[in-house]
């Protein structure tokens, strides 16, 4: 029987039916394999054509190398009898052809013939092409990036199969792993015939053994034709591209499912045996809940279906309550869709989500289940009769994805129903730009004579959308008197029908003009879900307001309703208009445009009033011509700026082979400067073309704060690309960097680089092409119109004073007797701010704390969870009273009782914690060791005070001098409240996109090591014997910095009664002058010792922007005293103060300092759990911000509980077990022990004992000779490690044109296997070397966690690289990666190496090291050794495990006996850094 439709007629017993099913046919009781034979030899003339429906791409990749011109004809005569059996149409099957040798040319494309007979007649006019060598990889990847790509015609994001045909003559000169990988791994099933010289290597490259055929010749092809045909029909049936999906279930365990979670783990079983479970298919996770969520298994847990099934069969039901299904989807969205669990989102890969919700939820659904719909998570509901139904539908990606049972024991019932809709996801498109755009037109008398400009304007605004259902829509009103929607959000889905009505539209008239009505009725009747908004799925909001004249109605409330829906207003007026009016209704100030007439809107070229806008320009040979077109260009793109500081910022920047930067963002802030240097811009010429390198270069190094980037302020990042060749270098990975950078690129190439140009851009619709750059006139207006709308995307989302996830805000009121007077005026100026707040559970959290000699909370941040509890209670506050004010003790109090999660702070999820203190009188305790504690946390600190109060004091407390603001009396508060609220929407930003809950100061240690290191010497009479060690000391600290203007700073400041600056942090911008200097320093003598008046002067003249410091750009700033007696006047005031600016300060003493005096900072933080039994809750989380806190934990649980203690503990090597806690002191010395020897254990035994070492060996052509040599020694320095899985760990990667990974650092956990593995490695041969490419690789695919690299534990990673030659490729670009990544690499070369490079590469000149061959390594042997155990120690420097929250409590150390000044401090140093 046939197979037709969605309802066969064959019900179910057709052979495509049953393959599916896999059954056994009902009439032939044959094994499967027989079946499909039997089938095909009776149907296989006709089968192809049969199944109409069906659409394939196929590609046929030809070997028309030197090797195979005698059997060409016969190749192509098999490509026209293939082609003959397909049904070839523009939806039906697309054909292409590529021919490769040495390098590839394609043919024809997918999308260049719909006809057979096309096809056919090209294909016999097919010459061949000849050339050496046969490079069968760089064909396979070829087709991968420029064939089998939606530009080209594919349409596999369609789910349409994606099949390449291979015939290859002879062994392939590169490596085909990978790309034949690749191609697999995006579902393309691979076809392939070999001749006896590459039948095994075309074996392993097809999808399958069974999907390759082999013959003597090409001229035997016809032999095994019907087979071919037998095979490529067989599996066309089957195989409608393997589905890749990651599915997630969602179960409620709560109290109420309790009888029904037998129902729902058989359900789950049922359903994963119908997926295709395998690491690169289907993935499964299986997460339960009640009040809390726990992952029972993660995406990446297991890779196998009997795995899974086993596990899920075991599940016990979980219980508790409430039901919280809020937090549990919260949960899944950051802790089980994310790539380090498993997911594949980023490649594209559909994520699903199946929830079994037996109830209510008791906490709210609806912001989760929004973000997780925005990251493109498909979410099916089912439930019970004792669900919400409604709940459900909102929670499901769709209201009919919401399923509903009477009962879970019912679920078999829409097991099918799921099934269907789950069949249906194959593929997940990426998530185009999806906006809701609606115009608000003013159309009263004023504006009769500009309105056909208005309406012109609209129309070339909706040219540039991608109008669509699921992408943009557009929306129009027209008002005057009274507003009138001319069309709504779902009227229209396609562009054309929109600029039909919008070219037909008519002058409204009538006055007067109420804008105030006009933004509320949009507010009330567009903007919503009834009209087509999809505000609440995360959609932009965006209104653009066109008005020409003044509103006779008030627009300051409308207005800011809309804005707290999080809609963007930009407004654009003319002359007549009210600029002011227009400014306040904006989204920003900014945000408002004018022109002197509606017919002058064309001149807007900007949507945002600042725009960071850097040019790429291709300076390389091959643009020589074309480059004064591009020139002007960039002359023509400058014009229509805004230029200016705080307006658009410029750079350019040249590329070829290497890049030049002409000017940065920050080099000139006039449009005449920058157009008078563009102006004399001179072509730079060279090869070959690196478009890769110059883009990763413009995100490293034009893109930053540095250079004028305002990134972190949010103002829009753009590039634009103009590009006139291909590049030789991978451009994929630093052009998804800048875009997941938030970078938007817009690209113009030529005929040679416009498919390129295109997958650089942001989107496709951002680039455009020319013939040639004579040509860039004609597209500049396009260009133009694409840049004015996509500018609309780069603004912020949120005009709301919130963070993403809210606020938790905190008032803290002085209630002492000196404020009763002002008191209501305190209680109003709260209620107005409350009131600009976005008040709600998962939203904004306020709490109210009064104070005056103790401390009073009237309400937590917890305790209501709407605006009307909140203000109403605040409007019934009476004043406290009392005296004396104890500010101090206030702060603590908020501290310690109030930014808690029992109180409902929401610090350790990062929200942003903000209080907002009003004071009236100076403080009666000290404020700053409170005041130090909150910033510590994270806390932004607003200081609001009177004349009465020590505005000092208040600049201490606030979280920057700038955020305390001043009144005369409490009634003058109103002044201040704008200013209070833009500081706090400001600081939100960056504290937001900054991790919050750390200080700034710190952060961002773990993004780029950029410190400034003062040191501080005692060069008083009493340390002149000592100072020559001291001189000693900093000389070899600076050695281990990486010192220049954009990385480490050093001043060095010495002092005895009063101290001096030997150089300030901008004096010396390399490590050169810098230890020159140091050497040169000679002892200042003098008395008395004055440490406080030295630590003050640091503070007021080195910690100085003027002298070099970045603290206000979140630069660490590290102060290193070293002091030989007590200070004759006092520090605690000035240390104090350099701690409020976030100086981590490190005292080293001797016998004759003070202790009490260094050790100003605390001391460590340690929590010793004994546990005997499993917890019933979460213990991942709390035990996690322990840690982060900076808390080592210790445990000893018992044999009911060890496994738990040992994740709890700060390290596995910190916990015990004893059989029940009786056997307690056979382990008390092992725990005595390991707290005395904490540093030891904590800093040496994570770092020297656990390295992950890489061995980079050169497999060229010219190492022939010397590889064995190598080898051995690999295995000479493998023995000297202590691999297991714990400790050590190692892999191998060889290269010369390519690279390729012998084994990753988690393939093998024994020396032995290593050992063995490395004994039989076998010359690659190959060229040319290219060292920089193999570089990029192993930073790529070896230093990942995936590859089992432990760098983000903060394990050191080593590099170890053995190289006989030049490099043909740059390598500079790659080393730096690796170096920025923390990577220590130690480079060795032969006499045919460039000394030179190799010294680029290592990670400092002295890690290279030189032998005349290989066969004298073992010479260097114990010098690498040396070197990799002295720079392990050094290593934290860049591993952010090792915090400062950690090591700023351990800032004392004394040198006596204990440690030496040179092997004590500067390993602790060592390991800060």
């Amino acid at each position: 029987p046939q197979h037709w439709g969605s309802s066969p007629v064959c019900q179910g017993q057709c052979l495509y039916c049953l393959l599916r099913k896999k059954q056994l046919c009902p009439v032939f009781p044959l094994p499967m394999h027989h079946l499909i034979k039997h089938f095909f030899s009776e149907h296989s003339h006709s089968l192809v054509e049969s199944q109409a429906p069906r659409r394939d791409d196929v590609v046929f990749l030809v070997d028309g190398s030197d090797g195979t011109r005698n059997g060409f004809p016969a190749m192509r005569d098999f490509v026209q009898r293939v082609v003959g059996k397909l049904n070839v149409g523009g939806d039906k099957d697309r054909v292409s052809v590529v021919q490769y040798g040495r390098d590839q040319e394609v043919h024809f494309y997918l999308n260049t013939y719909t006809t057979k007979e096309d096809i056919l007649n090209t294909v016999r006019s097919l010459r061949h092409r000849g050339g050496r060598p046969l490079n069968t990889g760089a064909a396979l990847q070829y087709v991968r990036d420029n064939v089998l790509t939606a530009s080209s015609g594919s349409r596999s994001q369609e789910g349409v199969p994606q099949m390449l045909i291979l015939l290859s003559g002879g062994r392939s000169s590169d490596n085909v792993d990978i790309p034949a990988s690749a191609l697999k791994d995006s579902g393309v099933l691979i076809f392939g015939i070999g001749t006896r010289n590459s039948s095994r290597e075309v074996q392993g490259i097809a999808t399958d053994p069974s999907f390759s055929q082999s013959v003597s010749e090409f001229t035997d092809l016809p032999s095994v034709q019907g087979q071919f045909f037998s095979t490529l029909i067989t599996v066309t049936t089957m195989t409608p591209t393997a589905p890749r999906r990651d599915v997630v279930f969602l179960l409620d365990g709560s109290d109420g499912t309790r009888s029904g979670f037998p129902a729902m783990r058989d359900f789950v079983q049922r359903v994963v045996e119908t997926l295709g479970v395998d690491e690169n298919k289907d993935r499964v996770a299986v997460v339960q809940y009640s009040r809390d969520p726990a992952a029972q298994f993660y995406l990446n847990t297991y890779t196998t279906k009997g795995e899974i099934l086993n596990t899920v069969r075991g599940l016990r039901h979980k219980g508790g309550r409430p039901l919280n299904t809020g937090a549990a989807l919260q949960y899944v969205r950051d802790n089980v869709l994310t790539a380090s669990s498993g997911s594949r989102r980023t490649e594209g890969v559909p994520q699903l989500l199946i929830l079994l919700s037996g109830g209510r939820s008791f906490d709210n659904v609806d912001t989760p289940a929004s973000a997780l719909k925005e990251l493109g998570v498909l979410i099916f509901g089912i439930g019970t009769r004792s669900s919400d139904s409604r709940e459900l539908q909102r929670i499901s990606h769709d209201p009919s994805y919401a399923l509903s049972v009477s009962d879970f024991t019912d679920l078999p019932n829409i097991q099918q129903q799921l099934l269907s809709s789950v069949e249906s996801v194959t593929t997940m498109t990426p998530t185009a730009p999806k906006r809701d755009v609606v115009f608000l037109l003013d159309g009263s008398d004023g504006t009769r004579s500009g309105f056909p400009a208005m309406r012109d304007f609209v129309q070339r605004v909706v040219e540039t959308l991608g109008v669509d259902e699921n992408k943009d829509r557009v929306a129009v009103v027209q008002y005057s008197r009274d507003p009138a929607a001319q069309f709504y959000l779902n009227t229209y889905t396609t562009k054309g029908e929109i600029l039909n009505t919008v070219r037909g539209l008519r002058h409204k008239g009538g006055r007067p003009l109420n804008t105030g009505a006009a933004l509320q009725y949009v507010r009330d009747n567009v903007l919503t879900a009834s009209s087509g908004s999809r505000r609440t799925e995360g959609v932009p909001q965006l209104l653009i307001l066109l008005s020409g004249g003044r509103s006779f109605d008030n627009v300051d409330t409308p207005a800011s309703a809309l804005k707290e829906l999080g809609v963007l207003i930009f407004g654009i007026g003319t002359r007549s208009s009210d600029s002011r009016e227009l400014q306040r209704i904006s989204h920003d100030p900014s945000y408002a445009l004018s022109v002197s007439d509606f017919t002058d809107l064309p001149n807007i070229h900007k949507m945002s009033a600042e725009k960071d806008v850097v040019f790429l320009v291709d300076g390389s040979d091959g643009t020589r011509n074309g480059f004064p077109a591009m020139r002007d260009f960039v002359q023509r793109v400058v014009g229509k700026l805004n230029v200016g500081g705080d307006k658009d910022r410029v750079s350019v920047v040249q590329y070829g082979r290497d890049q030049e930067v002409h000017f940065y963002l920050n080099t000139y802030t006039t449009k005449e400067d920058i157009l008078n240097t563009v102006r004399s811009l001179r072509h730079r010429g060279g090869r070959p073309l690196n478009t890769g390198a110059a883009l990763q270069y413009v995100r490293d190094n034009v893109l930053t704060a540095s250079s004028g980037s305002r990134s972190q302020e949010g103002v829009p990042q753009m590039l634009i690309l103009l590009s006139g060749g291909r590049s030789s270098d991978n451009v994929d990975v630093p052009a998804s960097a800048l875009k997941d950078s938030g970078v938007l690129i817009f690209g113009i190439g030529t005929r040679n680089s416009s498919r390129e140009v295109q997958g650089i851009a942001t989107d496709p619709s951002f680039s455009q092409s020319v013939s040639e750059f004579t040509d860039l006139p004609s597209v500049q207006e396009q260009f133009f119109s694409t840049l004015i709308t996509v500018q609309v995307e780069a603004t912020p989302k949120t005009p709301t004073v919130t963070g993403k996830n809210g606020c938790d805000v905190v008032f803290l009121l002085d209630g002492s007797d000196g404020t009763r007077n002002g008191f209501p005026a305190m209680r109003d100026f709260v209620q107005r701010v409350v009131e600009k707040l976005t008040v709600e559970e998962n939203r904004d959290r306020v709490s109210v704390v009064q104070y005056s000699r103790e401390s009073e909370a009237h309400f937590y941040l917890n305790t209501y969870t709407t605006m009307e509890d909140v203000v109403n209670t605040v409007r019934g506050l009476r004043h406290k009273g009392g005296r004396p004010l104890n500010t101090g003790a206030a702060l603590q109090y908020v501290r310690d009782n109030v930014f808690t999660a029992s109180s409902g702070s929401r610090r350790l999820e990062g929200v942003p914690q903000i209080l907002i203190l009003l004071n009236g009188g100076r403080s009666f305790d000290n404020v700053d060791t409170p005041a130090s504690d909150l910033k510590e946390l994270g806390v932004l600190v607003f200081g609001i005070g009177t004349r009465s109060s020590d505005s000092r004091e208040l600049q201490k407390i606030s979280y920057d001098p700038s955020y305390a603001l001043s009144v005369s009396e409490f009634t003058d508060l109103p002044n201040v409240q704008q200013q209070l609220l833009s500081a706090m929407s400001t600081v939100i930003v960056q504290v937001t996109t900054m991790t919050p809950t750390v200080k700034p100061t710190i952060l961002v240690e773990s993004q780029a090591p950029r410190r400034d290191v003062v040191f501080l010497l005692d060069g008083s009479d009493g340390t002149r014997s000592g100072f020559p060690a001291m001189r000693d000391f900093v000389q070899r600290v600076v050695e281990t910095l990486g010192v220049d203007e954009n990385k480490d700073r050093v001043a060095v400041v010495q002092y005895s009664r009063d101290p001096a600056a030997q150089f300030y942090l901008n004096t010396y911008t390399t490590k050169g002058e810098i230890l020159n200097t140091v050497r040169g320093l000679r002892h200042k003598g003098g008395r008395p010792l004055n440490t406080g008046a030295a630590l003050q002067y640091v503070r007021d003249n080195v910690l100085t922007a003027s002298s070099g410091s970045r603290r206000t750009e979140g630069v660490p700033q590290l102060l290193i005293l070293l002091s030989g007696g007590r200070s004759f006047d006092n520090v605690d005031t000035p240390a104090s103060a350099l701690k409020e600016l976030g100086v981590l300060i490190f005292g080293i003493g001797t016998r004759s300092s003070d202790s009490r005096e260094l050790s100003q900072e605390g001391v460590p933080q340690m929590l010793i759990l004994l546990s005997g039994g499993r917890s019933s809750d979460n213990v991942d989380i709390p035990a996690s911000a322990l840690k982060d806190s900076g808390v080592l934990i210790f445990g000893i649980g018992t044999r009911n509980s060890s496994r738990e203690v040992q994740g709890i503990a700060t390290d596995p090597s910190f916990s015990q077990s004893v059989s029940e806690f009786t056997d307690l002191p056979s382990v008390q010395e092992h725990n005595v022990n390991i707290v005395s020897v904490l540093f030891l254990k904590l800093l040496v035994d994570q770092s020297i004992a656990r390295k992950d070492v890489v061995f980079l060996l050169d497999g060229s052509d010219g190492t022939r000779n010397g590889f064995p040599a190598m080898r051995d020694f690999v295995q000479r320095v493998v023995e000297k490690l202590t691999v297991e899985e714990n400790r050590d760990r190692v892999s191998v990667v060889q290269y010369s044109r390519e690279s390729e990974a012998h084994f990753y650092l988690n393939t093998y956990t024994t020396k032995e296997d290593v050992v063995n593995t490395v004994r039989g490695l076998r010359h690659k041969g190959g060229r040319p070397l290219n060292t920089g490419a193999a570089l990029q690789y192993v930073r790529d695919n070896v230093f990942t966690a995936s590859s089992g690299s432990r760098r983000l534990e903060g394990v050191p990673q080593i590099l170890i690289l053995l190289n006989g030659g030049r490099s043909f490729d740059n390598v500079d670009t790659p080393a730096s990666d690796l170096k920025e990544l923390g990577v220590l690499v130690f480079g060795i070369g032969t006499r045919s190496s460039d000394s030179r490079e190799l010294q680029k590469i290592s990670y400092d000149p002295s890690y290279a090291l030189s032998v005349s061959e290989f066969t004298d390594l073992p010479n260097v042997q114990q010098q690498l050794l040396s070197a990799m155990s002295t720079v392990i120690v050094q290593v934290t420097t860049m591993t952010p495990t090792v915090k400062p929250t950690i090591l700023g409590k351990i800032n004392m150390v004394l040198i006596s006996s204990i440690f030496t000044l040179t092997s004590g401090f500067e390993y602790l140093i060592a390991l800060t850094f």
